[in-house]
């Protein structure tokens, strides 16, 4: 969808898309030390509650969110009730980030786009993970190729990496010098690479709208479904999926033009059409619960972050509701454990 023109004017308080690389990724750090700053416990922990590799004791089975390769056999024969094995977080952490800077990502009608709630995403991440021995890489996917970032440790790799994405050119902008792969990777293509470049068992964050690959028939898995069900068997993986309200409903506008960011296809829409919107918001809000269904089939945790809503406080709260699953009591227990 093509965005609107606005008068032009000088905002008192400029908005992320008025400030420079450097003044964007100030506010940026700014916004994320104190909004979540204390939010983690302890230097050494993950950005979620999960799978590490210390030993930690076994709880009850909790069918529905326990996984049965977790099954702690030999405390379950004792009690003769499903036990699975809990685990501490390691002690070191390596985050792998795949940021999905596709055309479609560049779409935005809010304060910000997409593509840059992506690394306001990235950004809390990295600040969040960061701590002694911590390292973070990314794998970013643009119509340019797929850019691989090394996992290194410390705040300065963290802003080079944010100033790069900032920076990153666009496709159609006066800033893209080079033309698109006609054959560049796709997001299935990415979450492939990154379980070849994350050998060792972390957390793996995919930020993108997960339109790519989707599957017109909501019957059929899409194609970044089963690599990223591969991601999840080895690593804690956390799919950030990022959209913007006018891509859920049309706003009564009259005549607008609507063009594929990808193909570059163009329709015009008489937004006047109150079964057209309707329509609209209800294939839009289909689309959203078939990623939603194929995320979990996968075994991500799932957060969804919009452009036009309260970046940080959707993280707040999604770190806090994983953190009270992780610790609510698992109920009376039969017998002891191990």
């Amino acid at each position: 969808m093509r965005r609107r023109s606005a008068p032009v004017s000088v905002p008192a308080d400029p908005v992320l898309t008025d400030l420079t690389p450097d003044q964007r990724l100030r506010r940026l750090e700014l916004t994320v030390t104190r909004r979540l700053d204390g939010l983690l416990h302890g230097e050494r922990r993950g950005l979620l509650p999960g799978p590490g590799s210390e030993p930690a004791g076994s709880r009850e089975y909790r069918p529905g969110e326990d996984e049965v390769r977790r099954m702690d056999w030999a405390v379950t024969a004792r009690t003769t009730v499903p036990h699975i094995r809990e685990v501490e977080a390691d002690r070191e952490l390596t985050t792998w980030v795949l940021v999905d800077a596709s055309p479609s990502m560049e779409y935005g009608t809010a304060e910000l786009d997409k593509r840059e709630l992506a690394v306001a995403a990235v950004a809390t991440i990295g600040f969040l993970t960061a701590g002694p021995g911590n390292r973070l890489g990314a794998q970013v996917l643009t119509p340019y190729g797929l850019h691989r970032v090394p996992a290194r440790g410390g705040r300065t790799h963290l802003i080079g990496l944010l100033r790069g994405l900032l920076a990153a050119p666009r496709v159609g902008g006066h800033d893209a010098d080079t033309a698109p792969m006609p054959d560049a990777a796709d997001l299935a293509d990415a979450l492939a690479a990154v379980h070849r470049v994350a050998n060792r068992s972390g957390l793996v964050v995919v930020i993108s709208d997960f339109l790519d690959g989707l599957p017109d028939d909501p019957r059929q898995p899409a194609a970044w479904e089963r690599p990223l069900r591969r991601l999840s068997v080895r690593h804690q993986v956390l799919a950030v999926e990022v959209t913007d309200p006018r891509e859920l409903e049309l706003p009564d506008v009259g005549l607008i033009t609507l063009a594929d960011p990808e193909t570059g296809e163009r329709r015009e829409v008489w937004t006047g059409d109150q079964r057209l919107r309707e329509r609209y918001a209800a294939a839009a809000a289909a689309q959203r619960d078939q990623v939603r269904h194929a995320v979990r089939r996968s075994g991500a945790t799932h957060l969804a972050l919009r452009t036009d809503r309260d970046w940080a406080a959707d993280i707040v709260r999604h770190v806090h509701a994983q953190r009270r699953l992780a610790a609510a009591p698992a109920g009376p227990q039969r017998g002891g454990a191990a």
